[in-house]
């Protein structure tokens, strides 16, 4: 399957919440959500009742849509949850939350998880000194990354700069805002992951 491609306004009206797909505009009242529109379709209005699995699914959605993955991504990602130790839904976030594309958009290095994986494929990024634009790799306590120094001289990275300044990092990175320089200090937490997802529906979801 595709990546969606379509307005991604659309996608939050669906899920009835602000994913924060679209960065700082998702904080205006620019945002579909925020001017109180409909959910989209002929019937969006009329849709009342919704079953177990309805409610599984609009979960695991929700989920795909706020990390920007497709379908076989994701549920290889579940796959990697369910061989660990632990509580699998649990794992599955942890995991999510560890991507680099999510990283660099947790330190503030892009203003999406989209604009981010974007960048990361345009080799904007360094991961302990070394190329890597692979936004699926998974990040580990003691990794660096940072904004290449060649990268840093374009009007892009000197507006994100300005903007990462105000943001809050997560406890599990440490950032060095001048530098542009951000660090994993240790593994992220079920508290400290505050996207707003019940694990245990798609974890139910994947068990049928």
């Amino acid at each position: 399957m595709a990546r969606y491609t379509g307005p991604v306004c659309r996608l939050c009206r669906r899920e009835g919440m602000k994913l924060f797909l679209k960065g700082d505009r998702c904080y205006t009242k620019k945002c579909a959500i925020e001017k109180g529109r409909a959910t989209p379709g002929q019937h969006g209005q009329s849709r009342k009742k919704v079953t177990e699995y309805g409610t599984q699914l609009r979960e695991k959605q929700k989920t795909k849509r706020i990390y920007g993955m497709q379908e076989g991504q994701f549920k290889l990602t579940f796959n990697r949850a369910e061989r660990q130790k632990g509580v699998v839904g649990e794992n599955f976030l942890m995991l999510l939350e560890r991507r680099l594309d999510n990283v660099v958009f947790r330190l503030g290095f892009a203003n999406s998880r989209k604009e981010a994986r974007q960048l990361v494929r345009h080799n904007h990024y360094t991961l302990n000194g070394h190329k890597a634009n692979i936004p699926s790799m998974t990040v580990k306590p003691g990794d660096v990354i940072a904004v290449k120094a060649k990268s840093k001289e374009s009007p892009k990275f000197k507006e994100i700069k300005e903007l990462a300044a105000g943001k809050t990092i997560p406890s599990w990175l440490e950032l060095d805002a001048e530098g542009m320089v951000g660090r994993v200090v240790a593994l992220p937490n079920r508290d400290s992951i505050d996207i707003p997802v019940q694990e245990h529906l798609i974890v139910e979801l994947y068990s049928r």
